[in-house]
């Protein structure tokens, strides 16, 4: 099947660019764009691409996302703006990534089941805490270390502070890394205004079951002086409860200091302060048992996740026509905590214990990267350097009180002594070099990364040290085809790497290996062609050895194992429709729809053939919105297929689709939802408020998930919820 999915996308790449040759020929097209490997922005010139006056450096490609880097990015790529994030009625960043093709995101569940975790998965890979796309924010990275625990068990960041959603789900392997197999998300937060500005705002979500209630307060003050100095004061939370019980007492503050100085028209400097505090309950898993009597009950008291971050960001840059330099450094101090009961097993099984695991984290990173344009004829090149150092470390415990009864005792006033203790560090050199290539219509970037890692875990109960390392280069090629100056065609391959994170180094687990993937693409982004938007792609994942967590149900612990080869394919679509552009009469009427399938299977071992744990092979959305006076109106769906909760293919050779009396296996049922919005601006003469209504999961539809970690079982979605939102903007 591989070979002729291979011949598929070839098939498909020479179709798209034996297309646009006689497009080109009608049409004036630019010449290049901002690509992975940053890539010059000419203007539009005529199809011999002579024309290269107007060639500038693009440098840093993920600053000031739009749709126009869309267009000119060589892989899938899609960005959501902050308009788009507050008409979906979204109190989490879940369900703004939902709209993106490619990606699923599971609901809270197992030990990542508070609202401070994040669950997102690309292209059939394994969505539990995020670990396989390098998820930044303004460029630095969210994971506690990047590294050695690349999970988001705490997702430091709140939606109200967020300009934009910047999703590359292809062709960023060289810039960024590890662990960008899944892709870049970067989360960029509110920039400082040029002229003084600040609004604030709350939504509140309205719960159909158990009559809980959780708010979203943010608020924003900023502005630059005519010395180009600037600042901004950031603030976002969550308070409430949440719709099951013991996900109660949600506490979420998010606050961001940011400030700039421009030194002269081609230089500035920047720095930010951001501070994070969350605690959350989790509900935790159910029995079948258990949610057929009650799917909103819990039967965890005590399980519930806390955690803090400080970060500290410096930036310089420079920028002019022929070159950019800039200098990234920043230092974060992480905390995450969690406690969590475990089952007991064999003569133990009805009683429970009581487990802690405090964590802290350091990181430094520094960043240089410079790039510098080059013009010869008919030809520009645009060459970019970057290296990055980063240096981290770990201290990592584990507590556990003796087995108790359920009921019987105040579990945490039991004595819980360590009885884990590992302290890790990774010191890892990363460099980089890539070149666009502009050739009349063509843009050609081939690039390499080179990862220099050096990890070490030491179990300070027993001062056994183990030391690892990896030296990897990781090669790349991308190439894009300007069909006309609002439609392009991409082709691109590249190799990402995922190195052994400190739970692995520490695993008693057989065959354990670094990741390695092999990815390939080839698609098109077209934008305002006849009202029309979109992009279409076909990608293909390769790994030789992928690793999954297997699941520690019954009170043993989680571990790891190594699933041999697997691969991820399949074809993402997206499509947006302004009606304005068929009658002005229908001015204000718009439309989107978005559909990905996804094979992910096995290619060995027991489950050979068989799909991958916890993805959908169709997701889908649909909606509408129209906008009249000062009314709007937002109607959005979203449905996914059937999802597989098999087992562990390392302890059993039964693919298991019946659901198991504990809720962790067994096929999860697909589901569709429906959500509405009504909004409506006063205008400046009531100082900008916005006031807007809406409903999510108009039908109630009932649906839940699986968790198979120390937390396994059954959890269900949320449901039918009202929602008010009201801003005001000075």
């Amino acid at each position: 099947m591989l070979p002729a999915f291979r011949l598929t996308l070839g098939a498909t790449g020479v179709a798209l660019l034996c297309l646009s040759i006689p497009a080109a020929a009608q049409t004036a097209t630019p010449a290049a764009g901002d690509t992975p490997a940053p890539a010059s922005a000419p203007a539009a010139a005529p199809a011999s691409g002579t024309t290269l006056n107007a060639v500038t450096v693009v440098g840093n490609w993920l600053e000031a996302p739009n749709e126009e880097k869309v267009l000119e990015h060589p892989g899938a790529r899609t960005i959501v703006d902050r308009e788009a994030i507050t008409e979906t009625g979204a109190n989490n960043v879940r369900d703004i990534l939902r709209r993106v093709p490619g990606v699923q995101v599971q609901e809270s569940n197992g030990t990542g089941g508070s609202d401070i975790s994040l669950n997102v998965g690309v292209r059939g890979l394994t969505s539990r805490l995020s670990p396989r796309s390098t998820i930044l924010m303004d460029g630095v990275p969210l994971a506690v270390a990047p590294y050695g625990q690349p999970q988001l068990s705490m997702a430091p960041l709140s939606l109200g502070n967020l300009e934009a959603i910047d999703v590359v789900r292809g062709a960023g392997s060289v810039r960024y890394g590890p662990q960008n197999v899944g892709g870049i998300i970067n989360f960029v937060s509110r920039p400082i205004p040029k002229t003084f500005a600040a609004d604030a705002s709350i939504e509140t979500d309205i719960y159909s079951h158990g009559g809980n209630a959780k708010a979203n307060p943010t608020a924003f003050i900023g502005g630059t002086n005519e010395q180009g100095l600037g600042g901004a004061l950031l603030y976002s939370g969550v308070h409430g409860n949440g719709y099951r019980e013991s996900n109660d007492y949600v506490d979420i503050d998010d606050l961001m200091l940011k400030g700039g100085l421009r030194i002269s028209k081609t230089d500035e400097i920047s720095a930010a302060f951001h501070y994070y505090e969350a605690h959350a309950g989790m509900p935790g898993g159910l029995t079948s048992a258990q949610y057929a009597a009650n799917p909103f009950q819990s039967t965890r008291p005590y399980d519930d996740f806390s955690g803090r971050r400080s970060d500290i960001s410096l930036k310089y840059s420079h920028n002019d026509a022929n070159r950019k330099f800039e200098v990234l450094t920043y230092y974060t101090d992480s905390f995450r905590g969690s406690t969590i009961e475990q089952q007991g097993t064999g003569a133990q099984a009805a009683q429970r214990r009581l487990t802690t695991a405090p964590r802290n984290y350091h990181v430094f990173a520094i960043e240089p990267r410079y790039s510098q344009l080059f013009r010869t004829g008919s030809i520009s090149n645009e060459v970019s350097v970057g290296y990055r150092y980063l240096r981290e470390s770990s201290d990592e415990q584990a507590t556990r009180t003796a087995f108790y009864t359920p009921g019987t005792v105040f579990a945490p006033d039991l004595s819980a002594p360590v009885y884990q203790w590992r302290t890790g560090g990774t010191t890892a050199n990363a460099v980089y070099i890539d070149d666009t290539i502009n050739i009349g219509n063509w843009t050609i970037t081939p690039g390499l990364r080179y990862e220099f890692i050096r990890s070490n875990l030491t179990d300070r109960f027993t001062n056994v040290r183990t030391d690892v390392s990896s030296n990897e280069p990781l090669p790349s090629v991308s190439v894009m085809y300007h069909i006309t100056d609002k439609w392009t065609a991409f082709a691109n391959a590249g190799v990402s790497f995922g190195p052994l994170q400190y739970f692995q180094i520490a695993s008693t687990t057989n065959g354990l290996t670094p990741e390695k993937a092999k990815t390939y693409e080839v698609g098109t982004h077209f934008d305002s062609i006849n009202g029309f938007g979109g992009e279409l792609t076909l990608f293909n994942i390769d790994f030789d050895d992928e690793l999954q967590l297997r699941g520690g149900t019954g009170g043993a612990p989680d571990a790891w194992t190594n699933l041999g080869a697997t691969t991820h394919r399949g074809i993402e679509s997206a499509l947006r429709y302004d009606f304005g552009a068929l009658s002005t009469t229908l001015a204000g009427l718009s439309a989107y729809a978005t559909y990905t399938f996804t094979d992910a299977y096995y290619q060995q071992g027991s489950f050979a053939g068989r799909d991958l744990p916890f993805y959908s092979r169709h997701v889908a959305t649909l909606g509408m919105r129209y906008a009249r006076n000062r009314w709007s109106v937002n109607v959005d769906g979203f449905a996914q297929s059937k999802q597989r909760s098999p087992g562990d293919p390392a302890s059993s050779t039964t693919y298991q689709t019946a659901e198991s009396a504990n809720g962790a296996l067994g096929d999860i049922p697909g589901y569709a939802l429906m959500n509405m919005r009504f909004g409506y601006d006063f205008g400046k003469s009531a100082q900008n408020l916005k006031l807007a209504v809406g409903v999510k999961n108009v039908f109630d539809r009932r649906y839940f998930t699986r968790s198979t970690d120390n937390n396994s079982g059954k959890y269900v979605g949320q449901p039918r919820t009202f929602y008010i939102q009201a801003s005001l903007a000075y």
